[in-house]
């Protein structure tokens, strides 16, 4: 990539967490490109914008280059200027950090293929594991529970955490590398050595509700689990080619977030053209647009968790207010921050905050998350389900 890219969201809870990266969202290339329509986009005054500390863009770069000046490491300068900062979402990569983020974003990662989320009960669960993953391999099912990696317990750790420890983030590890991984099924508990292999991302899966899959009038489940590159076309494309006058179910749970330019295809399925959010950087105010000829009859139903975060919610909300769509789950986690990456002395990247954006209505996600219509704590998608069929929507 080339010239400044704006991102949405923050880095991730982790430093170098590729896909756990909460949001990273490439604004200013589509802007470029004319894939993102600028307008005055003036925010609705509706309510007070999140208070939020930015740093300083040139004390971040000055102090990598002082430190690189003098032989020290500029990363680590950076990351003293921006931890003092108060960004809480600003982050620091070294070359390779963000090289593999970069990758992560084309749909690409290392790791063992397991998506986790939070149990009914607290734990850390598979949600789904990648075919022909070394997870898959090794027999790890979705619905095992995740008790330990590399013998630390993580029963209650934040799943990004969990996730993060999977794919060895923290220590860069490469492919082929090892991790000990402890699950339990039922009262069963086993422990599985895996190999880290480098995975390509499956980030949307389509497939029929209902006991009978062959029936014309069955709904239509999109599972979107991170809005890598292509990710937007691929719903677009499923929801063409569902039958006339079924429904959807779009699972957004565990959605970490990815190019926000996918999220505002997949809107634009949905959608005949407007406003799908708007957004500050440095307080200048866009605006996102869907694109028109979406299918606005079809009935929509989006399935959220507390793992739906950053694109996922701008999708989420920007269906919700435009009245496209009905909600089922629990509040999404609550991102909605706008970063920039600076390349910095040394070849590592600071990404800082610079601005926040809001759904079509004017609300804020960022801390707050979206509350769905329908609030839901189990058995979230036969609920969901249900409310599809009475929409109208088959089943």
């Amino acid at each position: 990539m080339s010239g400044p890219v704006h991102r949405v969201g923050p880095r991730g809870l982790c430093r170098g967490a590729a896909l756990t990266l909460v949001f990273a969202s490439v604004l200013a290339t589509g802007a470029a490109t004319g894939a993102l329509p600028r307008g005055d986009g003036r925010s609705p005054e509706t309510e007070t914008r999140p208070v939020a500390s930015f740093a300083d863009r040139d004390a971040v770069v000055d102090a990598a280059a002082d430190a690189v000046a003098d032989g020290k490491s500029g990363t680590e300068a950076a990351e003293e200027v921006v931890s003092r900062s108060g960004d809480r979402w600003g982050a620091v990569y070294d070359e390779r950090e963000y090289q593999e983020f970069e990758q992560a974003l084309d749909g690409s990662y290392t790791g063992v293929g397991i998506a986790a989320r939070r149990s009914a009960d607290g734990l850390v669960a598979v949600a789904r594991v990648q075919p022909g993953s070394p997870a898959d391999r090794a027999g790890i099912r979705a619905g095992d529970l995740i008790r330990t990696v590399d013998g630390h317990r993580v029963d209650r750790r934040p799943v990004s955490d969990v996730v993060a420890l999977l794919r060895g983030d923290r220590t860069g590890a490469a492919a082929g590398s090892a991790v000990v991984v402890g699950v339990q099924r039922g009262s069963a508990g086993r422990t599985e050595t895996l190999h880290r292999a480098r995975l390509t991302t499956e980030a949307v899966t389509v497939r029929r509700l209902g006991p009978d899959r062959s029936d014309p009038s069955a709904a239509v489940l999109i599972e979107v689990g991170s809005f890598t590159k292509g990710s937007g076309a691929e719903v677009r494309d499923a929801v063409r080619e569902a039958p006339a006058g079924t429904g959807v179910l779009l699972d957004l749970r565990g959605n970490s977030g990815g190019l926000v330019t996918e999220a505002v295809t997949a809107a634009s399925a949905f959608l005949d053209g407007g406003l799908v959010a708007t957004y500050d950087v440095h307080g200048e105010q866009r605006a996102l647009y869907a694109d028109g000829g979406g299918d606005t009859a079809r009935p929509v139903v989006v399935l959220i968790d507390g793992g739906t975060m950053s694109a996922a919610e701008l999708l989420t909300g920007a269906l919700q207010d435009r009245g496209r769509a009905v909600t089922v789950g629990s509040r999404t986690f609550g991102k909605g921050s706008v970063q920039m990456p600076s390349k910095l002395a040394g070849g590592s990247v600071a990404e800082l905050t610079v601005g926040h954006y809001r759904t079509p209505a004017g609300r804020s996600v960022d801390d707050r998350g979206i509350t769905p219509d329908l609030a839901v704590s189990a058995r979230a998608q036969q609920r969901a389900e249900t409310v599809l069929s009475g929409l109208g929507g088959g089943s």
